[in-house]
């Protein structure tokens, strides 16, 4: 019975490390999430970007919004951690690293099993992939509004622009829909999204001047 359980083990972690180590190089053609929407739907909108497809201030703003000390920890912030533990809430204490772990690899939901296989998974994606390429699979796969997955379809979707085109004060009003994407819009904001958007843009030409946003576009 031992060796039957470290030989599943081991079967398993190599099929983690080869799951990682192919996400460095190849695009994820789906997520189970977007699969399971799309069942629901009849479809999703999704077309995938490189990152020189994608407007810099677009990769700032969702940095800023999401996990401003993107460049500086290795998959966990361990000062949101703790400042959400404090307040007693888990708001801002998923990195973007941990947000593309759950997303890629495992499922949605409030569940022991997976938060346990995304906290084994988060340093080995840190230690695999470049920062640049976490961000390019995270705006690829993230939830825009119902049906709508990343942020190519995101910008046609509500400005009727690419990816590469988007302003800052668009990409301000994308990014601040993400806590919410079913019930937060970017082209008709509400006063709290507007406020929310506001602050995005001020974050995201913040990290562009005081370098925490150098991992990404050095």
């Amino acid at each position: 019975m031992r060796r039957l359980f470290w030989r599943s083990v081991m079967i398993v972690s190599v099929v983690v490390l080869a799951a990682v180590a192919l996400g460095r190089i190849a695009n994820p053609p789906t997520t189970a999430y977007m699969f399971g929407e799309a069942r629901r739907l009849g479809g999703v909108e999704q077309q995938w970007v490189p990152m020189t497809g994608i407007a810099a201030v677009m990769v700032r703003s969702v940095v800023a919004a999401e996990d401003a000390n993107f460049c500086q920890h290795w998959g966990f912030d361990v000062a949101a951690i703790r400042l959400a533990i404090a307040e007693g809430s888990n708001r801002g204490a998923s990195t973007l690293t941990q947000q593309t772990v759950k997303n890629v690899y495992l499922w949605h939901g409030r569940n022991y099993i997976r938060k346990a296989l995304e906290a084994g998974m988060t340093p080995l994606v840190e230690a695999m992939w470049p920062k640049r390429r976490i961000l390019e699979v995270y705006l690829n796969v993230a939830e825009f509004d119902e049906g709508v997955f990343g942020v190519h379809a995101a910008a046609q979707h509500y400005f009727g622009v690419g990816a590469d085109a988007l302003g800052a004060q668009q990409a301000a009003q994308l990014a601040a829909v993400l806590p919410s994407p079913k019930t937060r819009s970017a082209s008709r904001p509400g006063n709290s999204l507007k406020k929310r958007a506001a602050q995005i843009r001020s974050g995201a030409e913040t990290i562009k001047a005081d370098g925490r946003a150098d991992c990404f576009e050095s």
